[in-house]
């Protein structure tokens, strides 16, 4: 008879919780649709990344956000809802961005602030799309069409060993060409700067002096004439050099001539898709896999893109039971309605165990029943696991799945722009006479760092108060505490 009295109490506390769970969801639900602003549009060429839901901000701050995106016509049409007091003009301009390492895309809006103001289902006109993947793509076959252009043309010229080997020649004799006109340029070059300091030298004392310079340039000219007499054979040893490097130069650039042949001949039989670089630029199955495998890599990259990781570290203070009990939650969150829990729990105090046992005394003793009934309540399983998937709607959060190794579900209130939050959890149906039953208050009080009060175990005889704190990061700050992070390991190593 007991038994049928705590099923039948169990079994009623369980109704009353999914009564006022779903009374909360339909409130929550109509609040989620309601219309408290007005609507505009916005035309993209290109939306990737972005999904309906997603947050509008101007300054960084939230103002609206994504209602539906839709085609119009060509392009994408994407309908944003903006709060009443947010004022948008004939010059606003909206542009889609990042907001973190791994995280989601977002629009800003930058609201402008002259002409008319845009009046329910009106049109942001200047939309700026966003580069992203597709962009790189694009780019990246304008690239790939000089490069077949470029590579029929090598191809032609040196699709042979013999184009090959011209080539090689021609650039051998190019480069003994050019080292004799250094020599030449160096065994001359003691004239070459007495000419410029000469130069120089007449042009700093021009004017009177240049009539005495003219008249001893017949002298000069008569020294000339004699020092070329007594140096005729250097000279003609020199011109000869040049004549030689001069025959050098010319051979070299009719071998050129005949590579460059050959290297449009390679190039023409690259455009004809012959040979491995050919059969890549012209073979259309080939091309369409790779472009399969591509548009498969974006795929994967965009998800892991509007992913974000929230991290949570959780103390809490057991009054009566003088015990600390600490969490470890990391928050995978594809969607910023919706998110994937996964924590990791310390308890001291474990899991309560309640069994019954019935004892006969033989004999009796007097004045007492042969029979009793013994009951012992033990506690274990010191760490605990949870893995819950989460939906938010509007100002509230409803989980279910996994809570502490039994099955439970919870409800999160968000308040005062998130920065105060209401927890309920119900879980380990069975095990005691009630469901447990815990309750939190939490407050951010700084930015990332909590405190926390609330009572658990609230329906049975093992209920407990508790205070504490927690800290709560997310991909910002994971990308700023990893050049920290590095550097102590570096230090640690060299250690």
């Amino acid at each position: 008879m007991r038994t049928s009295i705590q099923a039948a109490k169990v079994g009623l506390m369980v109704a009353i919780g999914l009564v006022v769970t779903y009374g909360v969801y339909q409130y929550v639900e109509e609040r989620a649709t309601g219309d408290d602003g007005y609507r505009v549009y916005a035309l993209f060429d290109d939306v990737q990344g972005l999904i309906p839901k997603s947050r509008v901000l101007i300054a960084g701050l939230a103002v609206g956000r994504i209602e539906n995106i839709g085609l119009d016509g060509s392009q994408a049409r994407v309908d944003i809802s903006v709060r009443a007091d947010v004022a948008l003009y004939d010059d606003a301009q909206v542009a889609m961005r990042a907001t973190s390492l791994l995280g989601e895309s977002v629009l800003v809006i930058a609201p402008g602030g002259s002409g008319e103001r845009v009046r329910e289902g009106g049109r942001i006109a200047v939309a700026e799309d966003s580069g992203g993947l597709g962009g790189m793509m694009r780019n990246m076959e304008a690239i790939s069409g000089s490069l077949r252009a470029v590579s029929a043309q090598l191809e032609r010229s040196f699709g042979t060993d013999e184009g090959g080997a011209r080539l090689e020649s021609a650039l051998r004799n190019l480069s003994e060409s050019l080292a004799a006109v250094n020599r030449t340029i160096h065994v001359n070059e003691e004239f070459i700067n007495s000419a410029i300091r000469n130069v120089s030298d007449t042009t700093v004392q021009a004017g009177p002096r240049i009539v005495r310079i003219l008249e001893n340039v017949e002298v000069a000219t008569q020294d000339v004439r004699r020092i070329i007499a007594n140096n005729r054979d250097g000279l003609d040893s020199a011109l000869g050099n040049v004549d030689g490097t001069v025959d050098s130069i010319r051979r070299a650039s009719e071998q050129l001539e005949t590579v460059l042949s050959e290297v449009h001949q390679v190039t023409a039989r690259t455009a004809e898709g012959e040979g491995t670089l050919g059969r890549l630029t012209s073979d259309e199955h080939l091309i369409d896999e790779i472009e399969g495998v591509v548009e498969g890599i974006d795929d994967i990259v965009g998800g892991y893109a509007r992913l974000q990781t929230i991290v949570e570290l959780r103390s809490e203070y057991n009054l009566l039971a003088n015990t600390f009990k600490s969490y470890l939650t990391l928050r995978m969150q594809p969607r910023e309605d919706r998110y994937y829990l996964i924590q990791l729990v310390d308890d001291p105090r474990g899991s309560p165990q309640i069994s019954q046992t019935t004892v006969r005394t033989t004999p009796p003793r007097e004045g007492e029943p042969p029979f009793y009934q013994e009951t012992r309540i033990t506690r274990s399983n010191n760490f605990r696991f949870s893995f819950m998937f989460a939906k938010r709607i509007h100002f509230a959060t409803f989980r279910f799945g996994v809570l502490e190794n039994t099955g439970g579900l919870g409800v999160d209130l968000h308040l005062f722009d998130d920065d105060l939050e209401i927890n309920l959890d119900a879980f380990g149906i069975g095990q005691q006479s009630y469901p447990r039953l815990r309750a939190r208050m939490a407050y951010q009080f700084v930015e990332r760092m909590w405190v926390l009060a609330g009572v658990d175990d609230a329906l049975n005889d093992g209920r407990d108060c508790f205070l504490g704190g927690m800290l709560r990061f997310n991909d910002e700050d994971l990308k700023a505490l990893l050049p920290f992070m590095g550097g102590t390991l570096s230090s640690a190593t060299s250690r």
